[in-house]
């Protein structure tokens, strides 16, 4: 039987310091999890409409995204499922809060909305012109892509 596909998304700009931190987790996930066909890394930026034909294509979602969690910077949180979803509705949000949002809504409205589904937030510092994390926030990067790997071999014993 072949494991379903896992779209580990990265949101962000890495030229604004703590906002591209989606991205960098996701290079660190494709680092610990080298070879493995079911991860399919993808670079979203600050997230565009084209999207959503990606997140179409794959059964599980993992969006990966600096994230307002009224915690200390580097803070990481997972929200899974139908928590993920109440938390893009009105709770927490992502920084890039509408288009995410809207994403979820088109895969909704499209019968593609992956079963399997969490937003990995990474509460930022700062967020203005800088070409890396700040120091609280790149030290989460580890631990970030582990919950990616840990939700991932969750979903594969479930």
């Amino acid at each position: 039987m072949t494991k379903a596909t896992t779209l580990v998304l990265g949101i962000g700009n890495t030229l604004l310091s703590d906002e591209g931190i989606g991205i960098h987790v996701i290079d660190r996930v494709a680092e610990m999890a080298a070879g493995r066909a079911d991860l399919v890394m993808l670079d979203g930026g600050t997230l565009s409409f084209t999207l959503a034909d990606d997140i179409s294509a794959h059964p599980r979602l993992v969006v990966v995204d600096a994230a307002r969690l009224d915690a200390p910077p580097g803070t990481v949180r997972v929200f899974e499922g139908e928590d993920m979803d109440e938390r893009l509705r009105g709770g927490l949000q992502s920084v890039h809060e509408v288009g995410l949002s809207d994403l979820m809504d088109i895969a909704r409205l499209t019968d593609t909305l992956p079963a399997r589904r969490a937003l990995v937030g990474i509460q930022p510092k700062y967020m203005d012109w800088g070409d890396s994390p700040t120091p609280e926030v790149a030290a989460a990067i580890s631990g970030a892509a582990e919950a990616v790997l840990e939700l991932v071999r969750r979903w594969d014993a479930a």
